[in-house]
């Protein structure tokens, strides 16, 4: 695929920043149509600079470059509607997706449905009640993107339909095998999997099963690499833990 030479008014969100000589920065975006593409946005940390506020996480953007698709110049960038903010609780959840779309996905590699998932899961993280719902919806959709999707609802070997009742492994590299029995390592309840397949994710009990089944078929993906947004929340959540252990 060439890259484009001129873009203009490109769909997009900013995933990570970071500076680069004195006065500039090179910016990761995720963007509709062209995917991941890093940009070189010159003199923005200048003081003045129209772009300062504006290029920050989870806002819609509408950015424009010259050059390739990847290192090319930011020509310019302006809101692309009004920002739904991200509820202060669900912030960490918002980095996490980010992180994973900068290992996951490479650049200049179109996804206009990542770009879609992204969209949708952000809006979903200005209520935090939302938002299990709205990462596990993420992580499947990313995955499936990327053709590393699992047919929840089938066998992998025989296609027979997962029954509700019935208990089954899940193997991310093979799918869905069994049925087995409910004490087997690991076995997960049909009715959570044919949930997760219809995106169906209003119960707790159905949100956990989901939770476990698309971290084991992230980190098969991530082929060892951690992701830094996980161990922070976990450090977050041991410290709430710890703090109200000891009381007031």
């Amino acid at each position: 695929m060439t890259a484009a030479r001129r873009v203009h008014l490109e769909p997009a969100y900013l995933l990570h920043q970071r500076d680069w000589r004195d006065s500039s920065r090179i910016i990761e975006f995720l963007t509709r149509d062209h995917g991941r593409v890093a940009l070189f946005a010159r003199g923005v940390r200048r003081a003045g600079s129209g772009y300062a506020a504006l290029l920050q996480p989870f806002v819609p953007l509408l950015v424009s470059w010259s050059g390739s698709g990847d290192g090319g110049a930011l020509t310019g960038a302006e809101l692309a509607g009004a920002p739904v903010p991200v509820a202060p609780a669900c912030l960490l959840s918002g980095f996490y997706m980010n992180e994973l779309v900068l290992k996951l996905l490479a650049r200049v590699d179109p996804h206009p449905d990542v770009h879609e998932a992204y969209a949708l899961s952000l809006a979903s993280l200005a209520d935090p009640t939302s938002e299990q719902r709205a990462l596990r919806l993420f992580e499947k959709r990313l995955l499936e993107a990327l053709g590393l999707g699992i047919d929840y609802a089938h066998g992998a070997a025989d296609g027979r339909r997962v029954e509700p009742d019935r208990y089954y492994h899940v193997d991310p590299a093979r799918g869905v095998s069994g049925p087995v029995e409910p004490e087997a390592a690991g076995a997960c309840r049909g009715a959570d999997l044919l949930a997760l397949a219809a995106e169906e994710l209003a119960q707790a009990p159905g949100l956990s099963t989901a939770r476990r089944l698309l971290a084991a078929a992230l980190d098969a993906a991530l082929d060892g690499r951690p992701i830094e947004s996980r161990r922070v929340a976990r450090a977050v959540r041991n410290a709430r833990t710890a703090r109200e252990e000891r009381g007031p």
